[in-house]
């Protein structure tokens, strides 16, 4: 019989209701119900795409015996990470704290009132691997909480003050400087592994926020060393295999530290991220490869992300069939002996037994035979059993992609992917903005209760303000401008810094902040992205000042351990550089090598009805630098010259 799950909209909850397990999904009711009873809560976190949280689900909660003794011992509660956030990370920071790492499964054991006293992760069913098994970890706290309850009560509430204590807080800060960037970037330069790219060991993940920091910190200061650092790793991942050789699309991260073996959930967050910043490396280089990937990542977004509302999904599922990675794997047989050399694929296999995930170390001399191979495989897979979707659009994912598609559009000369971004703007603006106020998710056209986090109005925010410039539609730019207003009030902390949550959103035991870039940018710096850009297209020294305190806050992080913060070194390049506007009337050459521009503060409208637009009625380009214009230009060398585009740089040709 399903539980109180089979109502929920989140496809990860949906999972769970045809469990033994009574379980709840995040609620006041449950937390009541927990008091009624006098038993603790247990809380299980994931997502639909997190393939130890199959795992356990398998071995634990679909176990009857299990399920009876939660059922009994506890009142449980189940969370899906990417619809409460807010959630998340107030009970991530516990377990990090008790354990010293965290990851999802989450498990967590909390007071009626909320406050944690035990944290872990996966536990599996019989003990083993230096881990107690699940069911010995539930009798364990069923028994100290029937004999020494008040003790961990006040444990709980012990654990609380502690967090609250030791809260990340971003310092009141009132601005970045250069010096500071420049120390992160060399800070970055000691880590980055010049052979196979990326940073530190194995498990890597794709660093796609530090390096569009480094993009831009090349761009600013012409330090040949940062951008080889962003080649050699936009290069390695694009030849590895957590990139889809076939398909296009990038998994979650790499389990090596050469790329080879992905684990094979595919995130839009991630692909959003990356496409941006393959699109800019090609801005930057020229380079054909940059070109192709970033083309092929939009491409793979909407072939196997876009939902029918015009939204994008939110994840694909790393297994299938119950295996991870059984979708993607090949042995030489099945390959044929040109593909499998082509692809690295031998008889030794890369992955489990004889089996391989596909990798392409060189691209083939013989483009139209490349071409026919991928499509032959392509539809050799396509007969397997496909990875199960997540499809519940997160907001702040979607403002991601709105930016990556929007931008690629224009530099590509893609018509159809600044469509796809309008398109998905607008269930963005008519669905997910309820009284003015962003919600989190929606699935199938139904908007969820959730509310926005700081991380969606600022995502959202920054891919409108990419959409405005790229179509020139003026309600992009009222609607960003809306968001951040709603941002500016309701997530301030009142001294330059903002929360992650509104404050009229549900009080949890604390009200979580967290300055630092993690899978996504944090909150504050998905803000500080758009105020930059903001203050940019509307000449708002307001919006600018806001970002230089917030960017201020996290300088010492930029400066000693920029991969935590890499998003936010991002916003400060921009911010560094100052303000440059470009605003080209009537003149699609000029247009085109405007958009060129790699400088960090650019922000450039070709058309339309922009701010930056107004009374300049005569055709040329417009170049303002710190709200100081320049006399106008129709002559596109002396555009590009005054841009920093190089002329006849590869980039200046379409297709290159």
């Amino acid at each position: 019989m399903p539980n109180r799950l089979a109502e929920a909209t989140s496809p990860y909850l949906l999972q769970h209701k045809d469990n033994p397990v009574d379980w709840w999904p995040w609620s006041d009711e449950a937390f009541a119900e927990a008091e009624q009873r006098g038993v603790p809560v247990l809380l299980s976190v994931g997502y639909a795409a997190c393939h130890w949280c199959h795992v356990m689900a398998h071995e634990s909660f679909e176990d009857t015996e299990t399920a009876a003794y939660m059922n009994q011992h506890f009142v449980n509660i189940k969370v899906d990470r990417e619809e409460r956030p807010d959630v998340d990370a107030v009970y991530m920071e516990a377990t990090q704290a008790m354990t010293g790492q965290g990851g999802w499964p989450m498990t967590a054991l909390l007071t009626p009132a909320g406050e944690p006293f035990f944290c872990g992760t996966y536990f599996p069913p019989r003990d083993g691997r230096g881990m107690p098994s699940f069911r010995r970890v539930l009798e364990s706290v069923a028994e100290a909480w029937d004999t020494r309850r008040d003790e961990i009560e006040q444990s709980g509430a012990d654990v609380v003050a502690e967090l609250s204590r030791r809260a990340l807080v971003p310092s009141s800060g009132h601005g970045i400087t250069a010096e500071q960037l420049d120390a992160g970037a060399r800070e970055l330069s000691g880590r980055h592994d010049d052979t196979w790219g990326g940073f530190d060991g194995a498990p890597k993940f794709p660093p796609s926020m530090t390096l569009e920091f480094l993009l831009r910190h090349h761009a600013r200061t012409g330090d040949e060393r940062s951008l080889q650092m962003v080649s050699t790793s936009c290069e390695r991942m694009a030849r590895g295999g957590m990139y889809d050789q076939l398909a296009g699309g990038f998994a979650r991260y790499s389990v090596d530290a050469h790329w080879v073996v992905p684990h094979f959930e595919k995130m839009l967050y991630d692909n959003a991220l990356l496409a941006r910043v393959y699109a800019h490396w090609w801005r930057a280089t020229g380079s054909p490869l940059a070109h192709r990937i970033a083309v092929e990542t939009c491409d793979w977004m909407l072939r196997e992300l876009l939902t029918a509302e015009g939204g994008f999904a939110a994840s694909l599922d790393a297994d299938t069939e119950g295996e991870e990675g059984r979708y993607y794997v090949w042995t030489p047989q099945e390959l044929g002996p040109d593909a499998a050399a082509l692809f690295s694929v031998t008889a030794a296999g890369t992955f489990e037994g004889d089996r391989s995930v596909l990798q392409l170390p060189v691209d083939p001399e013989d483009e139209q035979w490349y071409d026919d191979e991928r499509a032959r495989l392509l539809a050799i897979r396509e007969q397997r059993v496909a990875p199960g979707r997540d499809d519940k659009v997160v907001a702040a994912w979607n403002g991601l992609a709105i930016a990556a598609l929007a931008e690629c559009g224009v530099l590509f000369e893609r018509s159809d992917l600044v469509a796809a971004a309008t398109r998905c703007a607008e269930l963005i603006s008519d669905l997910h903005l309820v009284d003015g106020r962003l919600r989190r998710v929606s699935r199938g056209g139904v908007v969820g209760t959730p509310a926005g986090v700081l991380e969606d109005y600022g995502d959202v925010a920054d891919g409108l303000l990419a959409l405005h410039q790229a179509s020139g539609d003026r309600r992009w730019l009222d609607h960003a401008e809306s968001l951040l207003d709603v941002a500016l009030v309701h997530f301030t902390d009142g001294d330059g810094g903002f929360f992650d949550t509104a404050d009229d959103a549900e009080q949890l035991v604390r009200r979580p902040r967290d300055p630092t870039d993690g899978a996504t940018p944090a909150g504050s710096s998905a803000l500080a992205q758009a105020l930059v850009t903001s203050a940019a297209l509307t000449a708002t020294a307001e919006r600018r000042e806001v970002a230089e305190r917030v960017l201020g806050g996290v300088a010492p992080i930029v400066e000693r351990q920029p991969r935590f913060a890499g998003w936010s070194a991002a916003a400060a390049e921009a911010l560094v550089a100052g303000p440059l506007e470009v605003a080209v009337v009537d003149s699609p050459a000029l247009a085109r090598t405007a958009r060129l521009t790699t400088s960090p503060g650019a922000v450039v409208v070709t058309g339309g009805d922009s701010p930056l637009l107004a009374d300049r009625p005569v055709a040329g380009a417009y170049i303002c630098r710190g709200f100081v214009c320049d006399a106008p230009t129709t002559d596109a060398a002396v555009l590009a010259a005054s841009l920093g585009v190089r002329v006849g740089h590869d980039a200046v040709t379409p297709g290159s």
